[in-house]
């Protein structure tokens, strides 16, 4: 071997020694850039729904200080959930709602606890016996019952004013909401018809079915 040839190789090695540290640094930089495509993980798709900032109790209007929007993975977001506040803003829960929970449209009072029942109406009732309506939550299916009062100048015993009815809601009982419980069904428009009538002349009272 050349005397220039080994000078030259022994240039060669002390150059790679003094930059053997940048080299090593260069190399583990680009072997961090290549493994990060791969170790992040895929953005998950959200979605904005509306939510309840606190417990909510069944009757009363909702509005925004009520609400809060949070956003869910789409994977986790529940059919017919609410997307915008103002679909919720001036309704009322069919029934008690905790904090955090989302809200869908069967469970607001309107529309959407009707879905699937064709000329059904939601038909207020007010129960004689307030216990009874503690008892009672939506979805619930119940008989209305109607006993003759004292005022009527009749007596006897109760009969079955509608069967099989199902409870939209219980709200919650407020000031000067009178006797009795309210309670929310759904009925037919005839039924309703005579719910209202029955209410007039007798005590209203329900039993509770089975699932």
């Amino acid at each position: 071997m050349s005397n220039d040839l080994r000078g030259w190789l022994r240039e060669l090695s002390r150059t790679v020694r003094r930059h053997r540290a940048l080299l090593a640094a260069g190399l583990a930089a680009a072997a961090v850039a290549t493994a990060l495509p791969t170790l992040a993980p895929t953005p998950v798709a959200t979605v904005s729904v509306v939510a309840a900032l606190h417990d909510l109790l069944p009757g009363s209007p909702l509005t925004a200080a009520d609400l809060t929007v949070l956003s869910l993975p789409a994977t986790a977001v529940p059919s017919g959930v609410l997307t915008a506040m103002g679909s919720a803003v001036g309704r009322a829960v069919a029934g008690p709602v905790r904090r955090g929970e989302t809200l869908t449209d069967v469970r607001l009072l309107g529309a959407g606890l009707l879905t699937g029942g064709a000329g059904l109406v939601a038909a207020p009732v007010r129960l004689a016996d307030p216990a009874t309506a503690s008892l009672l939550h939506a979805g619930d299916r119940v008989d209305v019952l109607a006993a003759a009062t004292e005022a009527t100048g009749s007596s006897g015993p109760a009969t079955t004013v509608a069967s099989g009815l199902t409870v939209l809601a219980v709200p919650a009982a407020g000031e000067g909401d009178g006797e009795g419980a309210l309670v929310v069904l759904a009925a037919s428009p005839g039924l309703a018809a005579r719910l209202a009538a029955a209410a007039v002349r007798s005590r209203l009272s329900v039993t509770l079915l089975a699932r």
